[in-house]
């Protein structure tokens, strides 16, 4: 399941920006808009749909239904080739999706825990799996050539038939039986809002938005970057060029083990510095797509970008996740999560995905993109927001409160 529900994922993410781009000739304020809609989807949907779960219908059931009805989805998408109509199914892909990445986890804890495992223990190394999954769909893509074309959505819908009618067959998890019901305002994280009347959590909060934004920048832009420099006979016959996808997922596979490093250097260094690395990281790897290139040591350059990536990833995400469950009341760390992945994935992500995309398109001319001078300004951007962290976020490492949560 793990594998299959971020499978389905891989099969379009990096590549979707390229195909609209170069096959459908979207402008670039057209492609962050469409991208826009994953933020718009992560806002509301996932609270939404865990509320249903939580109520009327078991978690593997609406699991199911989600995927299967998001196949049909992706199948219209790849029938359209215009902005609106295109923009409005993957919106509504999109609201079923998200959720899915939730209920996944909450369908895999269940099944676990009526098991006996130890799901602390037992369920990383099965979440890895979907990071294989993710990089392997990358891979399938890239090796048929269906990076610039519709097949890559055909794919995906196929493989999302194909993980809601196998969840049909995983034991039924049930409608959680709690007394406490949750609002939609509660399930969004919106009753946690009172933390923004604490100046250091408002502060964090605040920053959370602004780094979200470029959480998502180079899996939009990634491979469009490097397609185009097939437009040079320099570089055109290049395997960076040729299998830009291949060379994409080497950040998937750097994720993977940048995880594990977390907990040295939390403990070691602590949340504000580990989460400052994050934002430094993202610096270098949007500065070594500035000055990389596809042969030779360009091409270092461009790997190492992918290494740094999961530790601009994942740095962030788990660190952040972590301060919020330490910080907060325990009466509202779900909602405090909740807010914390709006602030992120939500807000975050709407503001990257568009005003990358207005970017790229103050920096095209007659269809050709100055892509060092945009790729300098993420870093330029991501420069400023590790500078202004450093001042402005006051903190102070407590190792032993650090070990309750992350013992």
């Amino acid at each position: 399941m793990n594998f299959l529900q971020f499978f389905v994922w891989g099969a379009w993410l990096l590549s979707f920006g390229k195909y609209l781009g170069a096959t459908l000739h979207f402008s670039g304020e057209q492609i962050g808009a469409v991208f826009m809609t994953l933020g718009i989807a992560s806002i509301f949907m996932p609270g939404l749909m865990g509320i249903i779960a939580d109520r009327w219908v078991s978690a593997n059931k609406l699991f199911a239904i989600l995927h299967i009805a998001g196949a049909f989805l992706l199948f219209l998408a790849a029938r359209e080739t215009q902005f609106d109509s295109l923009y409005l199914v993957m919106l509504l892909y999109l609201m079923l999706y998200m959720p899915t990445i939730a209920l996944d986890n909450s369908v895999s804890y269940a099944i676990l825990e009526k098991n006996g495992y130890d799901i602390v223990k037992v369920f990383p190394p099965i979440r890895v799996w979907g990071t294989i999954g993710f990089i392997v769909a990358v891979w399938i893509v890239d090796i048929f050539g269906w990076g610039l074309t519709n097949y890559q959505l055909y794919f995906s819908a196929i493989f999302s038939m194909v993980l809601g009618l196998y969840s049909l067959t995983l034991p039924n998890v049930g409608v959680a039986k709690s007394d406490q019901k949750r609002t939609l305002a509660q399930a969004m994280g919106l009753d946690a809002l009172v933390l923004f009347k604490s100046k250091k959590m408002a502060i964090f909060l605040i920053f959370a938005m602004l780094l979200g934004a470029a959480l998502q920048i180079t899996n939009m832009w990634g491979e469009a970057f490097l397609h185009d420099f097939s437009k040079i006979a320099a570089y055109k016959d290049a395997f960076a060029v040729k299998n830009n996808g291949i060379l994409m997922s080497i950040s998937q596979m750097s994720e993977t083990l940048f995880i594990l490093t977390i907990p040295f250097f939390l403990k070691r260094f602590g949340i504000k510095k580990v989460m400052l690395m994050s934002m430094f990281a993202w610096v270098f790897r949007f500065g070594l797509f500035g000055i990389g290139y596809p042969t030779g040591f360009g091409l270092g350059l461009l790997i190492l970008s992918m290494i740094i990536y999961g530790m601009a990833f994942d740095f962030f995400n788990i660190s952040g996740s972590l301060f919020v469950e330490m910080e907060v009341k325990p009466s509202i760390r779900a909602s405090a999560q909740g807010l914390f992945m709006i602030m992120t994935n939500g807000l975050g992500a709407m503001i990257g995905a568009y005003g990358s995309g207005v970017i790229v398109q103050m920096f095209t001319h007659n269809e050709t993109r100055a892509w060092p001078d945009i790729w300098y300004i993420f870093a330029g951007y991501a420069l400023i927001i590790g500078i202004f962290f450093i001042f402005l976020f006051k903190y102070k490492h407590n190792p032993d409160k650090l070990a309750e949560v992350h013992p």
